[in-house]
């Protein structure tokens, strides 16, 4: 293995921590709130809107349900908008935070739904506005919900990082696939997959002990 190649390796791993960590904390300026408003205009909500929560659930829906690399392509034109242009690290970021996001808003909402019903009763009979129950009651009670689903996200938006490099998107996944693939180079995709392995097990690790350490129900 070359100086070269060893270099183009830590630019690689560069680039997909960056384009994953990005895509990740875009994707949660969108699917976060997304998330809550999903949950309190549900039926049973604190603030129910059963039109808006329909709506919001079908666009949600739709994005889930569109494999990534379709989505990659479909939005390349949204992508040359924004960037100037639709390939590399910094392009990638768009169709991640966009793949992202409609499944953080699901998870956000599934762990807020997790939070203990009476909590919230009791901060409705002492006057809590349904703001001031996202704020003090939900989110700091679904937390470690929430930090475990992120680190699931994470290693997921890594999995799309890994993908895009099929079609230019720069990072491990380029060098897998322009080294490992096209010239059949069988140890450079084995340490791309190495090294993919081993981030998704760091990022898991420590969102684990970041979610059983703030988990008071363990105490």
């Amino acid at each position: 293995m070359t100086a070269k190649l060893l270099v183009e390796i830590g630019t690689g791993i560069y680039e997909t921590l960056y384009m994953t960590l990005l895509s990740t904390l875009l994707g949660y300026v969108i699917g976060l709130p997304l998330g809550v408003v999903l949950l309190i205009t549900r039926k049973d909500g604190i603030r129910q809107a059963p039109a808006l929560n329909n709506a919001l659930g079908v666009i949600v829906n739709i994005l889930r349900s569109v494999p990534f690399l379709i989505l990659m392509i479909f939005v390349i034109p949204f992508t040359r908008l924004l960037i100037g242009k639709s390939y590399g690290s910094v392009a990638t970021i768009v169709p991640l935070t966009i793949a992202a996001f409609p499944f953080i808003s699901r998870m956000v909402e599934s762990a807020l739904a997790e939070v203990d019903g009476g909590v919230i009763e009791a901060a409705q009979a002492m006057g809590a506005t349904p703001m001031q129950i996202v704020r003090k009651v939900l989110l700091p009670e679904a937390l470690p919900s929430l930090i475990s689903g992120a680190a699931i996200v994470t290693t997921n938006v890594l999995g799309y990082s890994a993908m895009a490099g099929s079609i230019g998107g720069g990072g491990l996944g380029a060098i897998a696939i322009n080294y490992g693939y096209y010239r059949f180079d069988t140890e450079i995709m084995l340490l791309c997959i190495v090294i993919m392995v081993v981030m998704v097990q760091g990022i898991q690790l420590v969102g684990t002990k970041l979610s059983v350490a703030l988990d008071h129900r363990l105490r």
